[in-house]
Parts: structure tokens; C-alpha cells; sequence
């Protein structure tokens, strides 16, 4: 078995990827990456996989409101429609006006926007009534968590929804046309999805994966001195689960990951690669809590339900 996850953005330079691979009773993981060219990132973990089971873990959503989705015409869920999108559709535009948006072209603003009430403007455009109708069940807050940003407002730090075009368009699409794919939870649940020669894809969240593991972070992931505090309980985490943490990776959580921004990157992408491997041991359930639906899907091992 394979689990690789990779910490997301819409800005190359800040996607990052783990990888473990399951020998016997024992994971070996490797230090974190720069993901690199995208529009073959599958291929080229599928061809390294050979034969083996692989769960591709990614920070970004994998689904669209169900207000959004409900007013769609011609698809019965979200893996049907992700793979009747062309690279090239206007889908993927983020508006730059607020009267460029349409159902086709629900992801605003491209750039800066000023005026007030822009994200409620944006959700009755959309033919919503209020702001909390672009959030995803598994978006909104829950007892342990803060509330996920809501994707199709792309302005602001917190913003997800650019990252996900990005993943949607340019990583998925491209891999579609060529690998046995299965998204998660929409096809089944995880375990009995990651048989030898397939390749699950799932969404995962930094915040939810920390939880998952029982790791609490004294101050900011931002700051080396912070993530470098955390490394004791980290390396205890990752030997309950049967990880064996490569020679670099060993030397890179000792060190809090570095100095420069990336460490960030690297923490979250390791963090998230370590939840995989909790479901796949079976210390996490492998299918959401409530019935699968077909639109909005699921953080992977979340049992938290919204407040």
C-alpha cells in the first residue's frame, strides 16, 4: 500500500507532498517535496506504485455545495460532473465582476473587490439566500474545529477555492484520461477502495488531521521554534502507528522543518500523509458518518458533525 498526501495551494511553489509505502506491518516515510509538475503528479506516483494500492491524500475540496449543486441540470453527482469538465471551460474562470458570475461561472474575485456585502452578493447571485449556503456541510464548524473558508469566494489568505480549481482542473482532469481513479467517499468506502492497481483520491484538512492524531501545536505551525516543540509527541504519534520515519525526514522534524516559510508546507503535507495512514490502519472509520452525499462529500476519518 501507498499513502502519499499533498498539502495544496493555488501557488506552485507551496504544494508539498509526503509519501509512505506499507512494508509488512511497518511505514516508511519519506521527507516531504515540492510536488513539481502536477498535470503528472498520479502518473508518475501510480508508475512507482507498480501493483500496490495507493490513497492519494489532498488539502483542497473534492465537491460543491449541495445549494450550488441542486440547480445543475444534466449530472446526479459531483465525480460525474468533475469528469464531464473540459481544462478549458469557463467553469475554471474565476469572475472578475460580480456580474460575470453565473452558475457556469460561480468562483469570484479574480482580483481585489471593494464595496461591502460583496459575499452575499456573490451567494444570491448564485441563487443562494445567505453566505453559510456556499460552506459544505463538512465546511461548517464543529465542536473541535473552526469552520472551513467557503470555496467560491477566492479573496483573503483563507481562501480555498482557487487552490481547488487548480487541483480540479490541472491535476485530476489530466489523470482521468488515463488511470483507474476512484474519489472518495462518492464510489465506496476507503479500505475497499484501495485494492492493488487502483488509485483513491481524498480530501483531507490540516486542522481535522491534527485532531485525528491527537497533536495539539502550542503556538503557530508558522514558526519553527513552535512545530520543533511539537517534535517529541510527534515522533510518539508516528510510532503507535507503525511509521518509520526515513533518515531526512528524522533530521527535518528534529529541526521544526526549517527556518524558511516552506516549513509550513512540509508540517501540513507530513500531518495529513500520517491521517491516511491512521484510516488505513484501521484507527479511524474509512466511510463519513452519515450517508455519503453525492454532491458535498467528506473530510477523510472526520466523525465530527457541524455544530
Amino acid at each position: 500500500m501507498i499513502a502519499a498526501h499533498a498539502d495544496w495551494s493555488k501557488t506552485p511553489g507551496k504544494r508539498w507532498l509526503t509519501i509512505g509505502r506499507q512494508r509488512g506491518d511497518e511505514w516508511v516515510v519519506d521527507v516531504p517535496q515540492l510536488v513539481g509538475d502536477v498535470t503528472n503528479l498520479l502518473g508518475r506516483l501510480a508508475a512507482s506504485a507498480q501493483n500496490e494500492g495507493f490513497v492519494f491524500g489532498i488539502d483542497c475540496p473534492i465537491g460543491l455545495p449541495r445549494a450550488y449543486a441542486s440547480q445543475l441540470t444534466g449530472f446526479n453527482d459531483f465525480p460525474s460532473f468533475l469528469r464531464a469538465q473540459r481544462r478549458d471551460s469557463v467553469f475554471f474562470d474565476v469572475a472578475p465582476r460580480l456580474e460575470d458570475v453565473s452558475l457556469a461561472r460561480p468562483f469570484y474575485p479574480l482580483g481585489n473587490v471593494s464595496g461591502m456585502g460583496q459575499k452575499l452578493a456573490l451567494a444570491r447571485k448564485l441563487g443562494m439566500t445567505e453566505t453559510r449556503d456556499m460552506a459544505r456541510m463538512v465546511d461548517r464548524q464543529t465542536a473541535s474545529r473552526p469552520a472551513a473558508a467557503q470555496m467560491f469566494w477566492t479573496l483573503g489568505a483563507n481562501q480555498c477555492g482557487k487552490a481547488a480549481l487548480a487541483a480540479w482542473r490541472d491535476l485530476l482532469l489530466p489523470a482521468f484520461e488515463t488511470l483507474p481513479i476512484k474519489l472518495w467517499p462518492y464510489e465506496g468506502a476507503l479500505r475497499a477502495l484501495a485494492a492493488p492497481g487502483q488509485i483513491v483520491v481524498a480530501e483531507t484538512y490540516p486542522a481535522e488531521a491534527m485532531r485525528q492524531l491527537g497533536l495539539k501545536l502550542d503556538g503557530s505551525k508558522r514558526r519553527q521554534a513552535d512545530r520543533q516543540a511539537l517534535a517529541p509527541r510527534l515522533f510518539e504519534v508516528m510510532s503507535a502507528l507503525g511509521v518509520k520515519p526515513a533518515a531526512e525526514l528524522n533530521i527535518s522534524i528534529g529541526f521544526g522543518f526549517g527556518a524558511e516559510p516552506s516549513g509550513e508546507d512540509a508540517f501540513d503535507c507530513l500531518i495529513g500523509a500520517l491521517a491516511i495512514i491512521n484510516v488505513l490502519n484501521g484507527n479511524r472509520p474509512d466511510a463519513p458518518p452519515l450517508p455519503v452525499d453525492m454532491w458535498e462529500g467528506w473530510v477523510l476519518g472526520q466523525t465530527d458533525l457541524p455544530l
